[in-house]
């Protein structure tokens, strides 16, 4: 009973602080689907790395509101102040996530493992030969506590971010990937280094205080393979 009782104090706890939270219910008000659109905004802000007209594959997109944000950028600028959720798109977004995501009007969207070869297939294909501008990853791992063991799921997936970026990018593209401080934090900011021209880290306002989540972005391929 001790157990339940801590567990239904720990869930209230987390449900006050979420009706709570300002980027909340800012994402309520503005239509997206989570709050972390504000992290892709003001990273995106801070470098300027969304133009109509690019190519964006969006890595772990569920619930889909990094990809709400792009389409909105997309959207033609008589269109409104913000962009529009539907209606026409000037770029393209393709998304892929394991879990299922509501569409998106104008978002291609593929469903599975970016670890498998037939989904990375699959992704290659919906690319049909085109270059990428930018890509952008939020995917995560699910954490099991033991930090060795979690820090190498994170790395794991980053590293296939990087690799995926170094064979797709434009030369000039850019990378944006959710990363974690801790254990492996130092060894993938040198893999960025030796990857990107540029590389900044960048810990959003919309990240919880407590997370040691930040993202590391990096922008120009040190050897373009395209």
């Amino acid at each position: 009973m001790k157990i339940k009782t801590k567990s239904k104090k720990l869930n209230k706890t987390w449900l006050h602080e979420h009706i709570n939270d300002p980027y909340v219910k800012m994402a309520h008000r503005d239509g997206f689907r989570a709050r972390a659109a504000y992290k892709l905004k003001e990273i995106d802000e801070t470098l300027k790395l969304v133009r109509p007209g690019q190519i964006v594959v969006d890595l772990g997109a569920a619930p889909g509101a990094w990809s709400q944000y792009l389409r909105r950028c997309f959207a033609p600028k008589e269109a409104g102040i913000g962009g529009a959720a539907v209606g026409r798109l000037n770029g393209t977004i393709i998304a892929l996530d394991l879990t299922e995501c509501e569409p998106i009007e104008g978002v291609q969207f593929i469903q599975g493992d970016f670890q498998e070869q037939a989904v990375l297939d699959q992704l290659e294909a919906a690319l049909a030969g085109r270059a990428v501008d930018l890509v952008v990853s939020d995917m995560a791992p699910n954490l099991s506590g033991i930090e060795s063991s979690d820090a190498a799921r994170v790395a794991g997936l980053v590293e296939l971010a990087i690799d995926f970026a170094q064979q797709h990018l434009k030369p000039e593209g850019a990378l944006v990937a959710k990363v974690f401080h801790g254990s492996g934090y130092t060894q993938l900011v040198e893999q960025f280094k030796a990857t990107f021209k540029k590389v900044k880290p960048i810990k959003p306002k919309a990240s919880k205080d407590r997370s040691t989540e930040t993202f590391l972005i990096g922008i120009g391929l040190k050897q373009p393979k395209r």
